[in-house]
């Protein structure tokens, strides 16, 4: 590792938010682990810590993304959510890769070549997000058989997602409902795997009674998606009411604002003093003199910036424990201000260790999803695993 910024990926703390999911919701048959976009940011590196811990099948976004995953793991099956052009169906099948079907001139288009090896195929049905899917049920029914009758095609399963949580809304409800009249006139206990939810809707709603599968996304990174409420609190019995007074208006299924999960995040962000200079009251620094010292002290400079995921947003950083402020920014180092004097070399924290990602999506006003994804792969990843130690760059 060239440059002392890196990310410390925690495999087995990964592998134990599997098993601790699956303990608390054993009702499934299918634990979908959604690995897209190099497993949030995780690294796909950690994609056999999650089958360990019970993840038996993977979701990706696209092809590039399934075939990085299968160097990985040569055998778990993998789906692709987005659609891939029919221009590539022989690394489709090379790789093992089971494919979405949306629409019907896709499926007829497939249908159309001469194919000698089987494929897997999924159906997505659009019951309100206008993503992607099928949103008539003419073309879903004919879908359905037309892939009963292929020789080569195998219908493995079919799915959907929620727009919201259903928390305190009825869309998840309407959705729901959607679904089901969609695929009316379709046999689903016919079809092997059945999954509409996901991480929130995973511990927010009851299981789905014709649903065997469940999409596992920012829930197997180290986040229950419980609703902090403070019951005590006045703000907390007043966001409590206004939750009943929503479920009630519109009658919405049984919902589940806690639950029990114990899961942790696996990922940390750490880089290091760089340089450092001892300044005045009255001194200015960074781009545009944007700072202006108020007190004797150190100025340090930190090797991660903006190109990295990192800007003065994030207010402070942690040196020795000690919070220091961030007073200007870079394309590739930070500047951050201290009244102690640290050594060159000395370790910093930016989070996941004593400053909590909970924290800076706080500060942020972001959520963990988009806090993972802005932290780019040029910081190089650090997998551990117990006595295990791998660097992986991009």
């Amino acid at each position: 590792m060239q440059r002392p910024t890196y990310a410390l990926i925690n495999g087995e703390i990964l592998m134990e938010n599997i098993k601790e999911i699956k303990k608390n919701y054993p009702m499934y048959e299918y634990y979908i682990g959604v690995v897209k976009n190099d497993a949030y940011h995780h690294s796909v590196y950690v994609v056999n810590d999650l089958i360990k811990g019970g993840v038996n099948y993977l979701a990706v976004s696209s092809l590039e993304e399934a075939i990085k995953v299968r160097k990985i793991n040569k055998n778990i099956p993998i789906l692709c959510l987005e659609i891939i052009s029919l221009d590539y169906l022989d690394l489709i099948i090379k790789n093992n890769i089971t494919i979405t079907v949306e629409r019907l001139d896709y499926l007829k288009k497939l249908l159309s070549y001469n194919l000698e090896d089987l494929i897997k195929v999924h159906l997505a049905v659009d019951s309100g997000m206008h993503r992607l899917g099928f949103d008539n049920k003419k073309d879903l029914t004919t879908a359905f058989y037309l892939l009963k009758e292929a020789k080569h095609l195998f219908l493995e399963g079919i799915y959907s997602h929620f727009a919201t949580s259903g928390i305190a809304d009825p869309y998840y409800d309407y959705q729901l409902n959607k679904f089901l009249e969609l695929t009316s006139n379709i046999y689903l206990e016919e079809i092997p795997i059945v999954h509409l939810g996901r991480s929130i809707t995973l511990v927010g709603k009851e299981k789905p009674n014709f649903c065997n599968g469940i999409r596992l996304g920012i829930v197997m990174y180290g986040f229950n998606q419980s609703r902090k409420i403070d019951y005590d609190s006045l703000k907390g019995k007043y966001q409590l009411w206004q939750i009943r007074k929503k479920r009630q208006k519109y009658n919405c299924s049984i919902t589940h604002l806690t639950n029990n999960l114990k899961v942790k995040p696996a990922f940390a962000l750490y880089s290091a003093i760089m340089s450092r200079r001892k300044v005045k009251v009255g001194d200015l620094v960074g781009y545009g003199a944007c700072y202006k010292v108020k007190y004797p002290g150190y100025i340090y400079t930190i090797c991660l910036g903006y190109a990295d995921g990192v800007d003065k947003s994030f207010e402070y950083v942690l040196i020795n424990s000690q919070k220091c402020q961030i007073v200007a920014d870079c394309m590739d180092m930070l500047l951050v201000f201290a009244q102690i004097k640290y050594e060159i070399g000395t370790k910093v924290e930016i989070f996941g260790g004593e400053r909590s990602i909970y924290d800076v999506c706080q500060t942020l006003n972001i959520n963990a999803y988009h806090l993972f994804n802005q932290i780019s792969n040029r910081v190089t990843r650090v997998y551990v695993n117990k006595n295990k130690s791998k660097e992986i760059i991009g």
